[in-house]
């Protein structure tokens, strides 16, 4: 006798009942599923991004936007803070790294970074071609980017005033591709790498101010280090700092810095004396995310108290149905004891029907998760909901399956309990 054949007939012969208790139970683990992939990859991506940055400085605002601004690129800028300020703040005998950040231009949405190679060198990037940025107005992009826009080495674009799309175009001067990042599952994926001198001259010409000045109608620019100018030479031709800070003679300005600390004390003092004694703010990425994070818990928790409230009322229906059922089925289960079934088989047989309700809705929770999350994915714009891969399978998930598991038993045991004490010569002499 194949009770597992048997028990799919049971099932299959009430469809509606059968389709209900399924879908009920499958929008509890569905709910499950997406704040699994949610709240994994959220935390697992912002930890990776954040990885060796200790402190964040800019200009004053909000903490917590300045850390998703600058170290997550989802937020706007609270502003610029003059490079001469920053110079000194790396200058401390607490400092032991400061990567400068200029923003301020997009392309199709994607953001323009102006840094120096030292921000390449902490997300430990590899080249899939071409290489670093080297002159002004030289790109590197990220594999998203690189994807998006659909360009390769040598093409040539114009950025975006501003973060967001639509604002006017920058056509004085075009950038040229001269590197695309290999993938890495970081946030240099969806940026556009340029030098900060290049975020400078754009703005420059935007602004209808020559980036450099002329003398007796020859040009000149800052070229050493010491701040001369050297005669008959575009600024637009010479190489770019490719660490610490560029070089100019005027009064420039950076969007943050990234600092590392050069020891355990910094941790302490070097934030307060940036919050107490200069204009600008410090924040630390992972006291601002541990903040976030319990915030969002708030939340996640009230949605799992849902989708578990949705699980047992779909464990209590599948007791109800397998009940109302074995009411229904008692003259057949004693017609199977006649036949030659034992009481263990008919108890198998009903922990099946249950089981088997409760696999069906896993495996469609499961999908339905995934499916509902690649849609959010896809129709939505924000950059903060395109950091989520739909589909990506947690080792957790199978932790639905256990819980499902769990549901048919217990749904299961009065049935079965029921079905093992039938009697034959009962059910058989009623009429």
């Amino acid at each position: 006798m194949n009770l597992l054949t048997l028990s799919w007939k049971y099932l299959s012969f009430r469809p509606l009942a059968t389709g209900l208790n399924v879908i009920l139970l499958a929008f509890g683990l569905a709910i499950i599923t997406v704040l699994l992939l949610v709240q994994h990859q959220f935390e697992q991506k912002m930890t990776r991004d954040a990885a060796g940055i200790d402190l964040v400085v800019g200009a004053k605002g909000s903490p917590l936007q300045l850390i998703l601004s600058s170290v997550y690129h989802i937020d706007f800028p609270t502003g610029n803070i003059k490079m001469e300020e920053a110079q000194r703040i790396s200058r401390s005998r607490l400092v032991k790294q400061v990567i400068p950040l200029a923003m301020g231009d997009n392309v199709q949405g994607l953001r323009i970074l102006g840094t120096n190679h030292d921000y390449l060198d902490l997300y430990a990037v590899k080249f899939a071609a071409g290489k670093a940025w080297e002159k002004p107005f030289e790109v590197t992009l990220g594999s998203e980017s690189a994807q998006i826009l659909g360009l390769k080495l040598g093409d040539t674009f114009s950025g975006s005033h501003g973060i967001s799309v639509g604002s006017h175009d920058h056509d004085q001067h075009a950038f040229r591709v001269t590197g695309i990042l290999a993938p890495s599952g970081k946030v240099v994926d969806r940026l556009v790498l340029t030098s900060i001198e290049s975020v400078w001259y754009t703005h420059d010409e935007a602004g209808g101010a020559e980036p450099d000045t002329t003398t007796q109608g020859e040009e000149v620019s800052i070229v050493e280090e010491e701040g001369t100018l050297e005669e008959g030479i575009d600024p637009h031709l010479l190489p770019v700092a490719a660490r610490g800070f560029p070089i100019s003679d005027q009064e420039r300005e950076v969007t943050t810095l990234l600092i590392r600390y050069r020891n355990p004390m910094a941790a302490i003092q070097l934030p307060r004396m940036i919050n107490s004694g200069t204009s600008m703010q410090a924040a630390s990425p992972a006291f601002e995310m541990s903040r976030l994070f319990e915030l969002l818990g708030v939340g996640i928790s009230l949605l799992k108290g849902l989708a578990l409230a949705l699980v047992v009322i779909a464990g209590l229906s599948i007791f109800i149905a397998l009940y109302n059922s074995l009411k229904e089925r008692k003259y057949d289960l004693a017609i199977l004891r006649t036949l030659g079934a034992s009481r263990a088989q008919l108890v198998a047989l009903v922990f099946l029907e249950g089981i088997s309700l409760t696999i069906l809705g896993a495996i469609f929770g499961i999908a339905f998760g995934h499916g509902f999350l690649a849609l959010i994915v896809e129709f939505t714009s924000q950059e903060v909901v395109s950091l989520v891969d739909p589909w990506i399978f947690l080792p957790e998930e199978g932790l639905i399956f256990g819980y499902a598991l769990a549901v048919g038993i217990i749904a299961s045991l009065i049935p079965a309990w029921s079905a093992y004490q039938t009697s034959i010569a009962k059910q058989l002499t009623k009429t």
